[in-house]
Formats: C-alpha cells, structure tokens, sequence
C-alpha cells in the first residue's frame, strides 16, 4: 500500500456512485463487515491526512472511517483503504469493490 493521493482515491471513490458494489470494513479487533453489499449514492475523502472516508448508501445509510493513511487499487479494481499507526498497526480498513470479495 502506498500513502493516500487524495485525487487518486477521490475518483475511484466516485466511480462506485450509481452502482452496487460490495464492502469489507474493519476497525481494529471491533468491528468486521464482509461483503456488504450496498448501491453507492455519495463517496467523499477529506482532511489533509490523515483522511476521512464516507460512503452514503441507499441513499439511507452512511459508513464512515476516519483516521485513513494508505491506498491501493488492485489488478482487480478493488479500492483498499487502510489506516495505520505509527508502529506501522492497522488500526482501520475499507475496501470496495464491485464484486463480492473472496471469502
């Protein structure tokens, strides 16, 4: 993973309004969603890093992680989003994708 270029994932972001995609998200040891399949209605990064994602879905719900630092986009075309601390830890994830992810 690579640290965030937030042009680069404000557009890949954006290329899932409209759809259905699915979603994995962790936050440390608390929380773990898998594909959750949801139809994209907004997607917005903010801050100066480290970022803040959201993904409005259903035009209802909202997903939210803060404290986002690393990117990649896959052979795929999955987005990863990972936030790490300063030992290097994940602390928080958010991947998307169009496809359900392996299990």
């Amino acid at each position: 993973m690579i640290p965030i270029v937030k042009s680069k994932v404000e557009t890949k972001l954006q290329s899932f309004i409209g759809i259905e995609a699915y979603i994995h998200s962790e936050a440390t040891s608390f929380v773990f969603v898998r594909n959750f399949k949801i139809k994209v209605t907004h997607a917005f990064i903010a801050g100066e890093g480290p970022f803040r994602t959201a993904l409005r879905f259903d035009g209802h719900g909202w997903l939210r992680m803060e404290a986002i630092t690393h990117y990649e986009i896959d052979e795929n075309g999955f987005l990863l989003l990972a936030g790490y601390d300063d030992r290097g830890r994940m602390n928080v994830a958010l991947h998307i994708g169009k496809e359900p992810f392996p299990e």
